[in-house]
């Protein structure tokens, strides 16, 4: 039975809320494993964070926390240690409880974003890619292609500082990748990738300039849904591998599983 006094509680905080996909998916894997968890969907105002998280941290009960936007930022700062991958980028997209009390950052953007390209045969060293969208979600991409040894690395964004701060840090650490500011074009890259909302909604302008797209390139975006973006039909029509936003989510839980320990096989988790 699910639902009792003694089960171990996950939140899924944004503002809003309703769009987010985690509470569904992992509450139905609680229900298949036959797990005593749940995962509650939570949002609140920006200026009510520090009350919000106040209290999630005094309810005892709450074992981890999935972040989205905003607060990704400042839920990372929330936390007492964190994994290089969140660290990195200063935001947190999953935390867990320590036997302390205290959090436990890290973040499975990236993650599940290279996990996905892998399972979807997609080749990361040694391609020139075009990124645009360097926000959340975004710079910690940036550093994982640059990790799994891309040669190049073009980012745009519409935020012409926020993409060369990310660009100066991800060059630091990673030398041998290339990486520079510039247009959302695609000329002369391998791979094209989305990492914006923009497409989440049919009035949305594409992301990148769809008429320099060839049909030798891989086109990636993020978004979940639509499955299939404005992005994605025009690049399919061009001739273009592809690959949608769904496998990066269902890496990710698969990677956040693990962190939080829902089967609750290391009791050291707290």
């Amino acid at each position: 039975m699910r639902g009792t006094g003694k089960a171990e509680i996950f939140v899924m905080l944004a503002h809003p809320v309703s769009h987010a996909k985690s509470p569904g998916i992992f509450n139905e894997i609680f229900e298949q494993k036959g797990l005593d968890s749940l995962m509650v969907p939570l949002s609140c105002r920006p200026e009510d964070f520090e009350t919000f998280w106040a209290g999630i941290t005094a309810a005892e009960n709450i074992r981890g926390v999935i972040i989205s936007v905003p607060y990704k930022v400042a839920v990372y700062h929330k936390c007492s240690a964190a994994h290089d991958r969140a660290a990195r980028v200063q935001s947190a997209n999953s935390v867990r409880r320590l036997p302390d009390g205290s959090w436990y950052a890290d973040n499975f953007d990236g993650v599940g974003f290279i996990d996905g390209l892998r399972a979807g045969g997609h080749q990361i060293a040694g391609r020139r890619i075009l990124q645009v969208g360097a926000g959340g979600a975004g710079a910690s991409l940036t550093y994982c292609l640059a990790e799994e040894g891309a040669a190049e690395i073009r980012l745009a964004d519409i935020d012409h500082d926020r993409a060369a701060k990310l660009a100066a840090l991800v060059g630091k650490a990673f030398p041998n990748c290339r990486i520079a500011v510039g247009q959302p074009d695609p000329s002369g890259m391998d791979m094209a990738i989305n990492a914006t909302p923009s497409g989440l909604k049919a009035t949305d302008p594409l992301p990148m300039d769809v008429r320099k797209l060839t049909p030798d390139m891989t086109v990636v975006d993020i978004i979940m849904e639509p499955a299939e973006t404005a992005l994605l039909k025009a690049a399919k029509e061009i001739g273009c591998r592809v690959q949608p936003g769904r496998p990066m989510m269902d890496f990710q839980v698969e990677a956040m599983s693990a962190f939080f320990d829902i089967e609750r096989k290391d009791r050291s988790h707290g």
